[in-house]
C-alpha cells in the first residue's frame, strides 16, 4: 500500500511532461524556448555583412585578385596565394579634359613592380627586388642575397576582415587609385625643366568608377582632377590654376613565376635595354650590365624548328587596332605591323605578328589594361607617333608595346613628301596626298613605330651606308630603298632630282640591319644553358659584321651631337653632295608651287604657307647635317676582344674646311628662299633667309669649341687656328677684297663679332658656356628640325625658347629638356665631354679680333653708304671688347 502513491505520483509526472502546456506554465516554456533559438542563430560575419548582404557592393572576381567597391571604397581581396607573388602596376590615360597635358593611351610613368608581403594581419604593397644574378646553388651567397635584397615597404595596409574560408585577406586601397598616388600620376609637379608644371591634386573631384577581375590582373578606372600651373622657363605663363580631370585605368598584373631567359646586350647593335648586375664570388667586385628588351618568342615545335622548318610561335605578338581610326589608316596600319614578319621568317618564325580588330563582344577586352597592346588614335593636334613599351624588370621580356598616332601626322607625312619628291613624283603636287600615296607613307611610319614595339632603337648611322648617287638609281633604290634600316630617321629620296625615272622614293620595307637585330634579338638557342652561356654565339653574330657600314649601329644623339654620319632626316654619305642635290629640287618645287597650287584651292595661303615653311625648314636640315661636319667626331662602338674600332676618330681636315666654306656660302646665298609670287601675299614678316642665316651663324660661330676637341684627338688635326683663319677669310672675303659687302654679308660679319668681342671679353660668361652646357651640344633650331624632342614643346614655342637661348648660349634649353627627361627617352646616350683644359679660345678672339679691327679701320674710310656705317659699327663693338678701360 506504502507503493501506490509512489506510483500515483509518478504517472502525474509522466502526464505533466506529456499533457500541452497551458496558461502561466505554458507562456514560461515559449519564453525558453524562444531564448533557446536566440543563441543557436549563427552570427553574420563582417565579409558577409560587407561584401555579400549590402546589395550596393560591387565585386570583381578572380583567382588572382577580387575587388570590391563598397560606399565609394575600394576593397582589394588578397589571396594568401598571391602574397609573395611578383606584380606590374601599370597606369594608362583613357580620357583627359586637355590631351597637351594627357596623351589617350599613353602611360606617363613607367609600370612601378611591387609584390604584396605580410607581417601579421597588415598587408604591405613592397617594391620588388631584382637580385644582382648570383651562383644559386651556393647557399651562403644565397643566404648574403637575400639578406641585402629586403623589399623596401612603400604603403601598409591593415586587415579589414577575412573572406569566408580565411584564404583571403581584404584592404583598403581607395587612396592608392584615387589619391595623390606620386608614382602613377598622370600629372606630375616639375620643376627644373622647359616646362615647369604644378599640379594641385583636388581630392573632391577624384573618385573610383569601374572595377575589373580577370585570370592574371585587375583593373581599376578612376577619375583624377587636378588644378595645373604652367610655365615656359619662367618666361610666360601657359597655363593658370586650370581645372584638369583625367581619366586613368590601372593595371596589377601578375608576372609569371618564372621569368624569361635574358639576352645579354650588346653595345654594337641598337635595342632598348634594361639593366641588371652579377655577383662572382671569384671577382673582386659587383659587375653592371644590360640585357636587351624582347618579347618571349619561342617555337611551338623545336624539333620541328632546329630541322629548319617555319613554324608558328608558342605565343606571338598580338597588336589590337583602335575602332577610332579613320577608315582610309586601318589598311596601311595592318600592312605596317605584319611587315615584320618577313625578319622573324629569316629565323624560323610564321605567323609572329598578328593584328586584330578591337573586340567588340568580348567583356574581358580593355585597351588601357597592361595585357593588350594596341595601336591607338589620338585626336590631338601633334604631327607624331610614338612606339613605347613595358618590360618584367627581372628579364626584360617586353609584356606591353603600344604604338600612339596622332591626328596631325597626316600633316607630317603630307609636308614631307611635297618638299622632298614633289620634283619626281606628280602625285604629290597638290594640297593634298592621293589617298595611295598617303597609305604608302602611314604604313612606313607605322613600320618604324612596331619597330621600337619589338625592341628597336633608332639606329641614325644606317643611311650615311649608301652612296649619295646610288639614290638616284632606278634599280639600286628599287631594291635597297633610301637605307638599310627602317628604323633610321631617312624619310623620302629626296636626293632624286627631275627626270629621274623609276627612283623608289620611300625607305625599304625592312632593311639588312632590321633583319640583323631580330636575329641577335630572337633566334632561340636551345642548347645553351643561360644568358652567359649565350654569350659567344650572340657576339658572334656581330663579330661577323664588324666594318660592314650596312651593319653600324650609331647611337642617335641627344644631348651632345659628336657624330655627322649618324644624324636624323639625313641621305647617304656626303651631305655637301646630297645638299646640293637637295636644295636644287626645292629651288624647282618652290618655283612650281604656284603652278601646282593654285589660289582657287588654296584661297586663305594656308596650305601654301605650311609648305613654304616646311621647305624652308627642309633647306635648314640639309645645312644643318653638313655644319656638324666641322669639328665632327666619328663614333663607332667597339668590342675590345674583336677587330673595330678606334671608336672616336676626327672627321678629315679637308671635308671640315669644305664644309666649312659651304656652310657660309649657303648663308650668304639663300635669297632664292624668297619666293615673291607667293612671300608677297602673305602678311607682314621678315624674310625666311635672315632668319635662318642669324639662327645658324649664332649657333655655328659657337663651333670652335668642336674644332677644338676634334682635333685634340686628330692625327691630322683641323686646329682651331686654322678654323679661326679661314672664318676670317671667308666671312670677310668681300672686305678683304674692297668691293661691296651684300646685305646677307652685312649680317654675318656683324654676327660673329659679336661673338668675338663676347667671347674676348666676358671671362665669366665664357667659363659658363665653356663646358658641358655648349659644346657639342643641339640648339634649339636644331632640336625642332631634328625631332629630338618627342614632346612638341620646342617646335610648340620655338621663338621664347630662341630668346632664353640667346640670352644664356647655345645647349642651355638642350640641357633643361635633358633634366626634364623631355627629349627622346632612352636614346641620348651620348654626353658631353670637358673642354675646359683644352679650352684657348680666349687668346684666339682676342686675336681675330684685333686682325678684324685693323682690317675694318684699313677700309671704313673708302666704304660708303651702309657699309661704311655696318664698318664703323663693329669698329665700335671691337674697340670696347679689346681696349674695356676705353669705353668711358
Amino acid at each position: 500500500m506504502r507503493s501506490l502513491p509512489k506510483l500515483c505520483v509518478l504517472l502525474l509526472a509522466a502526464g505533466l511532461l506529456i499533457a500541452p502546456a497551458s496558461g502561466a506554465a505554458a507562456s514560461k516554456s515559449k519564453k525558453k524556448k524562444s531564448k533557446t533559438e536566440e543563441v543557436a542563430k549563427p552570427k553574420v560575419d563582417k565579409y558577409t555583412k560587407m561584401f555579400v548582404n549590402d546589395k550596393s557592393c560591387l565585386t570583381a572576381k578572380g583567382p588572382f585578385l577580387t575587388l570590391h567597391k563598397l560606399k565609394g571604397k575600394l576593397y582589394v581581396e588578397v589571396p594568401l596565394k598571391t602574397i609573395g607573388r611578383e606584380m606590374l602596376i601599370a597606369s594608362t590615360i583613357s580620357e583627359a579634359s586637355d590631351t597637351n597635358l594627357g596623351t589617350i593611351g599613353y602611360k606617363p610613368t613607367d609600370p612601378i613592380h611591387v609584390k604584396f608581403t605580410r607581417i601579421d594581419t597588415t598587408i604591405y604593397l613592397s617594391q620588388a627586388v631584382v637580385p644582382p644574378v648570383h651562383d644559386t646553388n651556393d647557399p651562403h651567397m644565397s643566404k648574403a642575397i637575400g639578406r641585402s635584397t629586403l623589399p623596401p615597404i612603400m604603403h601598409s595596409y591593415p586587415l579589414v576582415c577575412y573572406n569566408r574560408d580565411s584564404s583571403a585577406m581584404v584592404i583598403e586601397m581607395t587612396k592608392f587609385f584615387s589619391g595623390d598616388n606620386e608614382l602613377l600620376a598622370p600629372i606630375k609637379s616639375t620643376k627644373g625643366g622647359v616646362v615647369n608644371i604644378t599640379g594641385k591634386f583636388k581630392s573632391e573631384g577624384s573618385v573610383i568608377d569601374q572595377i575589373k577581375s580577370f585570370e592574371d590582373n585587375v583593373t581599376v578606372k578612376s577619375y583624377l582632377s587636378y588644378s595645373v600651373t604652367a610655365d615656359l622657363l619662367g618666361l610666360m605663363v601657359i597655363k593658370k590654376d586650370e581645372p584638369m580631370t583625367v581619366k586613368v585605368t590601372r593595371t596589377i598584373l601578375l608576372l609569371p613565376e618564372e621569368a624569361m631567359r635574358p639576352r645579354l646586350a650588346d653595345s654594337r647593335i641598337g635595342i632598348f635595354l634594361t639593366d641588371m648586375s652579377r655577383i662572382n664570388g671569384k671577382k673582386d667586385k659587383i659587375e653592371d650590365f644590360s640585357v636587351i628588351n624582347r618579347w618571349n618568342i619561342q617555337p611551338k615545335d623545336l624539333e620541328a624548328w632546329k630541322r629548319g622548318e617555319l613554324v608558328e610561335p608558342v605565343k606571338p605578338i598580338v597588336f589590337y587596332l583602335d575602332d577610332a581610326f579613320p577608315a582610309l589608316w586601318r589598311e596601311p596600319i595592318r600592312r605596317g605591323v605584319l611587315r615584320w614578319n618577313k625578319a622573324f621568317e629569316k629565323i624560323g618564325f610564321k605567323n609572329v605578328m598578328h593584328i586584330e580588330d578591337f573586340p567588340k563582344d568580348d567583356p574581358e577586352f580593355d585597351p588601357d589594361n597592361l595585357k593588350y597592346s594596341c595601336i591607338r588614335y589620338v585626336p590631338a593636334a601633334v604631327a607624331n607617333a610614338m612606339g613605347p613599351s613595358w618590360v618584367d624588370p627581372r628579364s626584360g621580356e617586353i609584356i606591353n608595346a603600344s604604338v600612339l598616332m596622332y591626328n596631325d601626322v597626316v600633316k607630317l607625312a603630307a609636308n614631307w613628301r611635297f618638299v622632298q619628291t614633289a620634283q619626281v613624283d606628280e602625285r604629290v603636287r597638290g594640297k593634298e596626298l592621293p589617298d595611295d600615296v598617303f597609305q604608302e607613307s602611314l604604313e612606313y611610319i607605322l613600320a618604324h613605330e612596331v619597330g621600337h614595339c619589338l625592341g628597336l632603337m633608332h639606329n641614325m648611322a644606317a643611311s650615311s651606308a649608301f652612296p649619295v648617287d646610288s639614290l638616284r638609281s632606278a634599280s639600286f633604290t628599287q631594291q635597297h630603298g633610301t637605307t638599310p634600316s627602317i628604323m633610321d630617321y631617312a624619310r623620302f629620296n629626296y636626293v632624286a632630282q627631275p627626270g629621274d625615272k623609276g627612283v623608289k622614293l620611300t625607305p625599304p620595307d625592312l632593311g639588312p640591319y632590321d633583319d640583323y637585330v631580330i636575329k641577335y634579338a630572337y633566334t632561340p638557342l636551345p642548347d645553351k644553358k643561360d644568358m652567359f652561356d649565350e654569350e659567344k654565339t650572340i657576339r658572334g653574330w656581330i663579330d661577323e659584321k664588324v666594318g660592314d657600314p650596312i651593319y653600324r649601329y650609331g647611337r642617335q644623339q641627344v644631348i651632345a651631337r659628336y657624330d655627322p654620319t649618324a644624324i636624323e632626316e639625313d641621305l647617304g654619305d656626303d651631305h655637301i653632295k646630297a645638299g646640293d642635290y637637295g636644295i636644287g629640287n626645292l629651288k624647282y618645287v618652290l618655283s612650281h608651287m604656284e603652278e601646282w597650287i593654285t589660289d582657287e584651292e588654296d584661297p586663305d595661303l594656308k596650305i601654301r604657307t605650311e609648305l613654304y615653311e616646311a621647305a624652308a625648314g627642309q633647306f635648314a636640315r640639309y645645312v644643318n647635317a653638313v655644319m656638324l661636319n666641322v669639328g665632327g667626331i666619328y663614333l663607332t662602338d667597339v668590342n675590345s676582344n674583336t677587330a673595330g674600332g678606334p671608336q672616336a676618330v676626327s672627321v678629315p681636315k679637308e671635308l671640315q674646311r669644305a664644309s666649312l666654306k659651304w656652310v657660309l656660302a649657303q648663308m650668304k646665298d639663300s635669297a632664292w628662299l624668297e619666293q615673291p609670287a607667293l612671300t608677297e601675299k602673305l602678311p607682314l614678316h621678315v624674310d625666311l633667309s635672315f632668319i635662318l642665316r642669324f639662327n645658324f651663324c649664332r649657333a655655328f660661330f659657337t663651333y670652335y669649341k668642336n674644332v677644338t676637341l676634334s682635333s685634340h684627338i686628330a692625327d691630322d688635326p683641323y686646329t682651331p687656328q686654322e678654323y679661326m683663319d679661314d672664318l676670317y677669310n671667308i666671312v670677310f672675303e668681300s672686305t678683304i677684297k674692297g668691293g661691296p659687302v651684300s646685305p646677307s654679308e652685312r649680317l654675318i660679319q656683324r654676327m660673329f663679332v659679336d661673338a668675338a668681342a663676347d667671347v674676348a671679353s666676358s671671362e665669366a660668361k665664357r667659363m659658363k658656356l665653356g663646358g658641358i652646357a655648349e659644346a657639342y651640344a643641339p640648339s634649339v633650331d636644331e632640336i625642332a628640325l631634328m625631332g629630338l624632342d618627342r614632346s612638341g614643346i620646342v617646335e610648340r614655342y620655338l621663338g621664347p625658347l630662341r630668346e632664353a637661348e640667346e640670352e644664356h648660349g647655345k645647349g642651355y634649353v638642350a640641357s633643361q629638356l635633358w633634366n626634364s627627361d623631355a627629349l627622346s627617352s632612352g636614346y641620348g646616350w651620348q654626353y658631353n665631354v670637358q673642354l675646359r683644359s683644352i679650352d684657348e679660345s680666349r687668346a684666339l678672339f682676342v686675336n681675330v679680333n684685333d686682325r678684324i679691327l685693323k682690317l675694318l679701320r684699313s677700309r671704313v674710310k673708302s666704304a660708303t653708304g651702309e657699309t661704311r656705317a655696318h664698318y664703323q659699327g663693329m669698329i665700335y663693338v671691337l674697340e670696347r671688347s679689346l681696349f674695356p678701360s676705353q669705353k668711358n
